[in-house]
């Protein structure tokens, strides 16, 4: 007797896929400001291969160990902020926007794409310039190993992890979220926060030792590299601030009351883990009391992007720190450095007209 031939029947999608698909039309402004930062994001485009390192071996061989160490730690934390902020950070944020904001998707996802591709890979080409591959291998095992910054990156990452599984259940389990839209603002309102913390005060107060050197006229290279960071992390912070004021203006006072105070405590642990990494990376070279008031200084600007006042006293951070934040363009000539302000190439094709010339070699006239 013939079997009966059982028809298999494919698996029924999880999930119903939308049905009202949009274009981005840049013809018309989402907001009065996000065509402002896309233009202001690619004015700024750079490539970590532009910049030769070779230059600054001649500072960075008479070096004391001490310091190349507490520079190269350093520049290890950054990469390790600048990793996740592109891997996790920026793209949950673009995720959690509403379908119809598709200039503003497209700045965060530029943003996000910088901070790894381009930021961290800066750090890893001033490693390979200065490091050997062995010493560039115990650098990262000491970072895995830092307890004070995982457990910083564990406090940032940790609200964007939040917020993921916020916009995964939204989007393809509605019918099993539980959440309310309060629930939702309030966690794209946090990692967007803890993005400006990290954006415009961990990784700014990351950037004391390198410009401490480039404000003496050493690791000039490695210095313009950190400007030219500046200039993206300064958009960065500003541009997510904003959106997280738009957010921050949808809650009733009580809840703004509360996520302030979250905020606070936010601040509170991350200054207490920071604090003991400045102290394990500069103590060695005396330093830890100037790095703490530009991580305070750094605090405070952080907060303003996001609408509060500052949290800690003014102080006196150290002016050549200062002097290097200036991100204003610098000129260089082409033998030494390429400045902030370089201007690309501008290119077009030969054509067969380019070949005809009005006169001979000899300059008669043809």
């Amino acid at each position: 007797m013939a079997k009966t031939k059982k028809t298999i029947k494919p698996n029924k999608p999880y999930f119903e896929p939308p049905i009202d698909f949009t274009g981005g039309n840049w013809n018309t402004q989402e907001d009065t400001y996000t065509q402002f930062f896309y233009e202001q994001n690619l004015s700024q485009f750079w490539r970590p291969e532009d910049i030769s390192l070779q230059s600054d071996l001649n500072v960075w061989h008479i070096l004391p160990e001490e310091v190349k160490l507490a520079y190269a730690q350093n520049l290890l934390i950054l990469t390790f902020l600048d990793t996740y902020q592109g891997d996790i950070g920026m793209p949950v944020v673009s995720r959690s926007m509403d379908e119809k904001y598709h200039q503003r998707k497209a700045v965060i996802n530029f943003m996000a794409a910088m901070e790894n591709a381009v930021h961290a890979k800066s750090y890893s080409n001033i490693f390979m310039t200065y490091l050997p591959t062995t010493t560039i291998d115990e650098l990262f095992n000491w970072g895995e190993q830092n307890e004070n910054l995982q457990k910083i990156m564990s406090l940032i990452v940790g609200t964007y992890e939040t917020l993921d599984r916020y916009n995964y259940l939204k989007k393809y389990d509605p019918k099993q979220v539980t959440f309310s839209q309060t629930d939702f603002d309030e966690a794209q309102w946090k990692a967007m926060a803890a993005s400006v913390f990290l954006e415009t005060w961990l990784f700014y107060s990351g950037f004391y030792y390198p410009l401490y050197f480039y404000g003496q006229g050493k690791l000039m290279q490695a210095g313009e590299i950190i400007n030219l960071i500046l200039r993206d992390e300064s958009i960065h912070g500003l541009y997510i601030g904003r959106l997280a004021q738009e957010v921050y203006e949808k809650f009733d006072e009580t809840k703004q009351k509360e996520l302030k105070m979250w905020l606070d405590s936010l601040l509170d642990k991350l200054y207490h883990e920071q604090a003991a990494l400045v102290e394990a990376v500069y103590d060695p070279v005396d330093l830890t009391h100037d790095v703490k008031i530009f991580v305070r200084y750094n605090a405070n600007k952080a907060l303003m992007n996001l609408g509060f006042d500052q949290a800690f006293p003014t102080e006196e951070v150290n002016p050549v720190v200062i002097n290097g934040l200036n991100t204003e363009t610098k000129t260089m000539d082409n033998f030494s450095m390429k400045g902030n302000g370089y201007q690309k190439m501008k290119s077009e094709m030969l054509k067969d007209s380019d070949f005809y010339f009005d006169t001979t070699l000899d300059g008669e006239k043809k």
